[in-house]
């Protein structure tokens, strides 16, 4: 096996503060060569999974109890260590899920603006004061923490994601128990690591490898008050369920979608090209906001297209760790087996086919899971699956459309709606689709993929549940409460109601 500093041999759990193993395990292998061994990591299940939440719940009233500036200031040593780190965790990320290098960095920057965020806000404030009905009366909104969250994040983002969650979650007083993807759970662990050289107490964070078994575990343990989980609508709909029977359990979801990028009549081709390229083929199609679709006005359909498949053809898809490549391979056999799945279907629904791409198997590409873009031309019609199903990978519709109301109706018809950008000159047709269009985040002559982790990140039908992400999470990990101070000797009731005693 093939290690560095960085990387744990043999993984193990991390219960109060020990790192533990267990008998069954699971390798993690490099989606880019298959013969690549990057860590061999214990497979948890619900003995586990309880231990961690009995942990957690063991350390949560201390910690609560800590001062909010004190739990930030852990944040700023968490920082430190990311910066330090930063070059090892992006080779580490690049081996293990397959981004090109230099999108691993820049996720690891991503994670360091989460941590850097959380610590300022340490010192913001989490009430507000408001005005009473009665005037001898102080009335105030606080927020507190829950208590446990379970945290269950997916592999294509494995760093940053974790660090939406356990940052907000930490930060309010929460503890926590993590579990991350078993395609991820090297950069997961290291995560964990940086977490524990930071100080953090035992059984504040926790770590529970494995697959669905530890996290349904989790997500039943009654102890858990708090779900935060990113991934597929499948799951996320399975722990919604298991979660409406628990009292109090709150569930914050971000799933899936079939973003896309509406191209107007008016749009600058050159922009509109390369938004969609990266819309599209960043991450291999990999995202929850990459475009699945491309809408595009009729009147310059053709011209566009053929600045796209220009791009399109001249990518580079190779080692993750060159960062000259563009794209590295798609994440497991599963997942290629689900993309050219769908081109085929795409086929079988009458799509004109512009650029048909399948498995690269020469000698840089045999070993690994590396996949060309299929780009493909559909009309827009009843029971079209391909272009209305979330496929996760380097699968491209380009749609035409008539008008703007056209575009948005084609937009909308889809049960996803997460990520949308639409590229115009105007400033109308801007407020039409913001207004008109379902979804949770929005760009204007950008690309729809670019989350900044100040805003909210999150969406709506079977994209998500309303709980954003990120900095929005602050919603999910805390509940508000009402405090109201008497400064009379005597009792004067709201609503102006009177009592005799």
């Amino acid at each position: 096996m093939s290690q560095s500093p960085s990387i744990p041999a043999s993984g193990k759990h991390l219960v109060a503060g020990d790192w533990l193993a267990s008998g069954r395990t699971f390798p993690s292998v490099s989606p880019a060569d298959t013969q690549e061994i990057v860590g061999v990591f214990p497979k948890g299940g619900k003995d586990e999974a309880d231990r961690a939440v009995a942990a957690a719940r063991a350390a949560y009233p201390a910690w609560r109890r800590t001062s909010r500036i004190l739990r930030a200031e852990l944040f700023d040593n968490l920082a430190q260590i990311v910066k330090r780190e930063t070059d090892n965790l992006a080779r580490l990320m690049a081996r293990e899920c397959g981004k090109v290098v230099t999108e691993c960095r820049a996720e690891v920057v991503e994670g360091l603006h989460m941590i850097q965020y959380v610590f300022g806000t340490g010192r913001m404030p989490m009430g507000d004061v408001l005005a009473s009905e009665i005037a001898e009366k102080d009335a105030f909104m606080r927020r507190k923490p829950w208590g446990v969250a379970a945290v269950i994040t997916p592999w294509n983002f494995p760093f940053a994601v974790p660090l939406w969650m356990l940052g907000p979650s930490l930060l309010e007083g929460n503890a926590v128990v993590f579990k991350p993807s078993e395609d991820t759970p090297a950069i997961g662990q290291r995560l964990v690591e940086l977490f524990v050289e930071a100080g953090f107490p035992p059984g504040t964070i926790n770590l529970v490898h494995g697959d669905a078994e530890a996290g349904e575990a989790l997500v039943r343990n009654p102890e858990v008050n708090v779900v935060l989980f990113t991934g597929s609508y499948d799951v996320g709909r399975r722990i919604q369920e298991i979660s409406a029977s628990i009292p109090d359990r709150i569930v914050a979801c971000e799933m899936g979608s079939k973003s896309a990028v509406i191209v107007c009549e008016d749009a600058k081709l050159d922009l509109a090209a390369t938004c969609a390229l990266i819309s599209a083929f960043k991450t291999s199609g990999q995202r929850c906001v990459s475009a699945g679709r491309i809408l595009v006005h009729e009147k310059i359909f053709e011209t566009f297209t053929q600045k796209l498949l220009a791009l399109a053809k001249r990518l580079r898809i190779g080692n993750p760790l060159d960062a000259g490549n563009f794209t590295g391979p798609v994440i497991n056999q599963a997942a290629l087996d689900k993309i050219t799945g769908y081109n085929a279907l795409a086929k079988k629904e009458g799509a004109e086919v512009l650029l048909d791409g399948g498995r690269l198997s020469d000698s840089d590409h045999a070993r690994g899971f590396f996949l060309a873009p299929f780009i493909y031309r559909q009309r827009h019609g009843s029971g079209v699956r391909s272009i209305r199903e979330e496929v996760f990978g380097p699968h491209l519709a380009l749609i035409p459309f008539t008008n703007n109301d056209e575009a948005v109706a084609i937009y909308n018809d889809t049960d996803y709606g997460l990520s949308l950008a639409v590229i115009t000159e105007s400033y109308r047709a801007m407020r039409f689709f913001r207004e008109e269009c379902e979804y949770g985040m929005g760009y204007v002559n950008l690309p729809c993929i670019g989350a900044e982790v100040h805003l909210p990140f999150g969406g709506v039908k079977k994209s998500g549940n309303g709980h954003p992400s990120a900095a929005g999470l602050i919603e999910a990990v805390t509940h508000k409460t009402a405090w109201t101070v008497n400064h009379a000797e005597e009792v004067k009731m709201a609503q102006g109601l009177t009592t005799t005693v």
